[in-house]
């Protein structure tokens, strides 16, 4: 909260200096005295004889100001702001809330500065734990602020804010649009999976999301709305979701490749991770080593492709020459019936020690 009060004591100073309404000398001598005052207090520390005359002052001030003319009114309002930062420095935030609500209600603020402390006073509310009235000032900032560059930022506390007064239906209709911009953190991630999975019917607003997503959407887009439906237990959508960023050109490394395979293979798709996995060896995307062949094999496996699951896991073990890898390669053979292969590939897997091999070629004994 230190960093707000920084932001405060500046706004406050070039309030004073681009002011609509000219405030009198020394009016404006007595305010710059007062932040230089609260400037000069060491940071870390609290002098709290120092900050209660500051307060007592802006408040006598603002008080006597407040019914006089526009350039008074104006004064009041700014007086109200100083004595928030110095509540703020003493850590009450409710206070300082207070102070910004009543420098809001004077007549001759202009609106871009009331939208300023609407926004301080949320962040204050939020700090003092007022989380519904912290709510409603976030809402009213949001509705007036479209384009600002803190709109973000206040979008995702309101979004947190409703999600701990478990306002779901709320919370997601100020997620939607944030989500289409991707560029999510970790902890906005987290976020975000916390309020969908609250929300009824949560699938149907995961598609609404998916939907959302165009030719013309980040990266990133694509990017976090697999990862939520993933995180959601929807791996087929997940995979639906990074097939089209790929097909789109959105995704173009070999490790994006990769994911989209075991995207697929999650998904209930093995037969596309299949082909994906062969198209990038063949490419030589990626590198047609153990790992790549395992899962080469897995993939068709699991697709009961019975002749590229087959060529798949000769290949396999082939390249590692592990007797357990003849083993299974001999097992699935024979259960689907390919009875040369299998004998073949057990006698392989006894030849390097494999003792259950051994018990399998006595299926084949006449």
């Amino acid at each position: 909260m230190q960093r707000w009060v920084v932001i405060v004591v500046l706004s406050a100073l070039s309030v004073v200096a681009h002011a609509n309404e000219p405030l009198p000398g020394d009016i404006v001598r007595d305010l710059n005295g007062l932040q230089s005052q609260l400037a000069e207090q060491p940071s870390g520390e609290v002098d709290d004889d120092v900050l209660n005359r500051i307060i007592s002052h802006a408040r006598s001030q603002s008080s006597r100001l407040a019914s006089g003319n526009r350039a008074d009114q104006w004064a009041s309002a700014l007086y109200h702001q100083l004595a928030a930062s110095a509540l703020v420095r003493q850590g009450d935030h409710l206070a300082a809330a207070d102070e910004l609500a009543s420098a809001q209600q004077r007549p001759s603020v202009p609106n871009s500065q009331i939208l300023r402390w609407l926004r301080d006073e949320a962040s204050l509310r939020r700090a003092g734990n007022q989380r519904p009235e912290a709510i409603t000032l976030y809402e009213q900032w949001l509705t007036q602020s479209q384009g600002s560059p803190h709109y973000d930022e206040s979008a995702w506390r309101l979004i947190r804010l409703l999600a701990e007064e478990e306002r779901w239906d709320e919370a997601i209709e100020w997620l939607s649009p944030l989500l289409q911009k991707g560029g999510l953190t970790d902890t906005q991630q987290t976020l975000t999976t916390v309020v969908i999975r609250n929300t009824e019917q949560n699938e149907q607003t995961l598609g609404w999301l998916v939907d959302g997503l165009t030719a013309q959407s980040e990266p990133d887009a694509w990017r976090q709305a697999a990862g939520l439906a993933q995180q959601m237990g929807q791996a087929g959508v997940a995979a639906g979701v990074w097939e089209m960023a790929w097909q789109l050109g959105k995704f173009t490394s070999a490790e994006d490749r990769l994911t989209l395979i075991r995207l697929h293979l999650a998904g209930g798709t093995p037969a596309r991770a299949g082909e994906h996995l062969d198209a990038a060896i063949e490419e030589g995307v990626v590198a047609r080593d153990e790992e790549t062949l395992r899962l080469l094999a897995g993939a068709w496996q699991q697709a009961r492709h019975v002749e590229k699951a087959l060529s798949a896991w000769r290949a396999l073990a082939e390249s590692t020459q592990k007797a357990e890898d003849w083993r299974q390669y001999g097992q699935l053979a024979y259960r689907w019936g390919q009875d040369g292969q299998a004998e073949e590939a057990l006698i392989k897997a006894a030849n390097l020690g494999d003792d259950q091999a051994g018990q399998w070629l006595s299926n084949f004994e006449k």
